[in-house]
């Protein structure tokens, strides 16, 4: 083996431990390691020669190769990540972040949210369905959640190590936490896991696994919009907002670290201001 890819595999080992070290989840060190292999791959140079040039060369590449400006901005954090923080470089000063395009988040009304769960007929499926909506997780934390991290007395889950890794404390439905008892009192009998959901070996569900799930029952509700395990989370924040619940307490119930990311639904429920009218429609 060339002894430049030794040197170069070598750097990426001793990265992949500092993200290791700094707390970053196997999510965050898959993707850094996934962008700066691409990267190393693209440019065909020593990490130690790189320039701005090459960096925009590169972004510019993924750019006319058609990749959306928000998976851009990811790259751009990669790199900015490991040549400002890592490598204490000034690479990436003169690079502006891509913008990302601004998207209002896909939202299922209260009657398609009535219609997805009355055509779920498997017990188990019903209960992650309504627990996504009901409590606005994201689905890495539904398949990682704990059955010691639900709190009845209190109606409340702790999140352990959410996006970021910061736990958090979510509500849950009363209603939901009565359903799932009755369940999990004849299905653990059975199978023995730690998790909240399991497969018949006791395994936790992918993330995937999950997400064709809901797609499948979505299709079946003959709902027409994209139906993502997100999309029940988008549904629970904005039908909160509806509802006239303080947005500040939404933003720690999502777990969102900037105030301005909870803010996308306000601008989702000014749909409502539209079914208004105006005073002089009544004269």
């Amino acid at each position: 083996m060339h002894q430049d890819n030794i040197d170069q595999q070598g750097e990426i080992q001793n990265y992949k431990n500092h993200l290791t070290v700094s707390g970053y989840s196997d999510k965050t060190k898959s993707q850094y390691l996934l962008y700066l292999g691409d990267f190393i791959k693209f440019i065909k140079k020593d990490l130690e020669q790189i320039t701005t040039k090459d960096i925009m060369s590169y972004l510019a590449h993924k750019k006319e190769n058609g990749i959306k400006n928000v998976s851009l901005s990811a790259i751009y954090a990669s790199l900015k990540y490991y040549f400002s923080a890592y490598k204490k470089t000034h690479l990436l000063d003169e690079i502006k972040t891509p913008k990302k395009e601004k998207y209002l988040p896909n939202i299922l009304t209260k009657e398609e949210i009535k219609r997805l769960f009355a055509i779920i007929t498997d017990k188990k499926h019903k209960l992650m369905v309504e627990l996504l909506y009901s409590s606005g997780l994201r689905v890495s934390e539904l398949c990682d959640l704990k059955k010691d991290s639900i709190d009845s007395k209190e109606a409340t889950i702790k999140i352990i190590s959410g996006k970021g890794n910061k736990d958090r404390i979510v509500i849950v439905s009363k209603k939901w936490l009565v359903e799932y008892y009755s369940f999990s009192q004849k299905y653990f009998k059975k199978v023995k896991s730690p998790y909240v959901f399991c497969k018949k070996n006791g395994t936790k569900y992918s993330s995937d696994m999950v997400q064709k799930m809901i797609k499948k029952y979505a299709e079946n509700a003959q709902i027409k919009k994209t139906v993502t395990p997100h999309t029940l989370r988008h549904s629970f924040a904005t039908h909160l907002l509806d509802a006239g619940e303080n947005i500040r307490k939404i933003q720690e119930l999502l777990g969102h670290a900037n105030l301005s990311t909870t803010q996308i639904y306000t601008k989702i429920t000014t749909e409502e201001l539209k079914k208004v009218k105006s005073p002089l429609d009544n004269m």
